[in-house]
């Protein structure tokens, strides 16, 4: 009888653990690599954040199965988890009460992968040798081998810079101290900070909807706070989502409160705003936007950054990797997720076929898959990773098949009028399509698509 396989998973957040319970599920050994000191480490970073997706969304099926048999209470499926819940409730007992505990390594910062005794460069035989995985953990450099490979560490600690041409605006470094990206908690521990300040928030997203409405929220408490929206498009709309047709209703209300705030004059509004330069002046900074005629300036307290995210790819550079040139996502998942081609949040189910790279065996997987494009939901890289985990097992019919419905958003706004090789309308892409659930779920039954309202 042969050994079964060894999967490096890359990352302990829901993504990478729905990966190890599906490994396991396999019968497939899984090694799982966290770099921070704990699973769940980025989502803590986010704890304060309610998700717009409830239980029912944001537990994976294997992981479930995984943890029933230890009495684990299951949470309400209907009710919206805080980032903080969805580790302590979930994250935390799948790491510590079932059988992952014993394949999780914490404190394991992935370093570099390759293949043993393969550069880049070398072919013949290549498929058989494994994967070596380089780490750090506190003491010198560590290595472990693996048959397969699936990178789920996701993109929070990399996030986009405030430069609307996608560099570090000129002096954002040096203003550094005043400029947070993400999410901070400005209604909790980052309240001291905020409060009775001006605080401009660029980003048209769901991160910077949630801070500013936070942002508001503050200024109800005192009095002096004043939230700045800067945009760098032209239409505020496009930020407000689907309202009451979106399938989450928590995301759709999310749309529908900011625009109520927008319109009530709670949020200074400044569109076409490409931030250029930053200058730290005395307690102030400068925002600058544009040259010459078109130039620019607004002064606040402190910006926070909620443009996105992009992939750390540093280590995979001697594996072979093929990525969409301008999404940094593999390169069939791209027409999925484009947002220049559409904004739908609900990007059709996909998996192994789409997800796999020129290296056999390797696979990225949750957040990381999805490059720099922002319409991520946590039920898709459970998918993800329940079709990879057949793939590497060899059961190539499970690997297909799709098992899973996502809620519509309600909305999705195309780039210019639909097309017959463009997603929303006209046949389906011969290699790969998606868009709107019902736009996909019309070209199955060999319609010429929905249009997606």
């Amino acid at each position: 009888m042969s050994e079964a396989k060894t999967v490096a998973i890359i990352g302990a957040g829901p993504v990478g653990l729905a990966a190890a319970a599906h490994v396991l599920e396999r019968g497939l050994r899984p090694i799982v690599l966290e770099a921070g000191d704990n699973v769940g480490h980025a989502v803590r970073e986010w704890g304060h954040v309610q998700l717009f997706s409830p239980w029912e969304y944001n537990i994976d099926r294997a992981a479930e199965r995984l943890l029933s048999p230890t009495g684990w209470n299951s949470p309400d499926p209907q009710q919206y988890p805080t980032g903080a819940e969805l580790v302590e409730r979930y994250l935390e007992p799948l790491a510590s009460k079932t059988a992952l505990a014993r394949h999780i390594q914490t404190h394991s910062r992935v370093t570099g992968i390759s293949r043993a005794g393969f550069d880049k460069l070398k072919s013949k035989g290549r498929e058989t040798a494994p994967f070596e995985i380089r780490y750090q953990n506190g003491q010198g450099p560590k290595v472990v081998s693996a048959d397969a490979v699936i990178d789920a560490s996701g993109t929070w600690h990399s996030p986009n810079p405030a430069g609307a041409n996608g560099l570090p605006a000129i002096g954002e470094r040096q203003a550094s101290q005043r400029i947070a990206y993400g999410m901070p908690d400005v209604l909790g521990k980052q309240r001291s900070r905020y409060a009775g300040r001006t605080v401009a928030v660029l980003g048209a997203g769901h991160s910077a909807i949630g801070t500013l409405i936070e942002l508001a929220r503050l200024a109800e408490q005192s009095p002096e706070t004043k939230a700045v929206w800067l945009l760098r498009g032209n239409d505020p709309a496009k930020a407000f989502g689907g309202g009451a047709n979106d399938k989450l209703v928590a995301r759709g209300e999310l749309g529908s409160s900011f625009a109520a705030l927008v319109a009530a004059g709670r949020i200074t509004l400044e569109t076409e705003f490409g931030v250029s330069d930053i200058v730290a002046e005395g307690p102030r900074l400068l925002l600058g936007s544009g040259s010459n005629g078109n130039r620019r300036q607004i002064s606040v307290d402190e910006l926070i950054v909620a443009t996105g995210f992009r992939p750390v790819l540093d280590f995979v550079r001697e594996l072979r990797i093929q990525l969409d040139p301008a999404i940094e996502c593999p390169v069939a998942l791209a027409p999925l997720i484009d947002p220049n081609e559409h904004s739908c949040g609900t990007v059709r189910p996909h998996g192994a076929r789409e997800l796999a790279q020129p290296e056999p065996g390797f696979y990225f997987a949750g957040m990381k898959s999805y490059g720099r494009a922002p319409t991520f939901l946590m039920l898709t890289g459970y998918e993800q990773v329940r079709s990879i985990a057949a793939d590497i097992a060899g059961d190539r019919k499970a690997a297909a098949r799709v098992e899973l419905v996502l809620p519509e958003t309600g909305v999705c706004s195309r780039a210019a009028a639909p097309s017959a090789s463009q997603c929303c309308g006209g046949p389906a892409p011969a290699a790969v399509d998606a868009c709107c659930a019902a736009d996909a779920n019309a070209k199955q039954q060999g319609k010429s698509g929905s249009g997606c309202g």
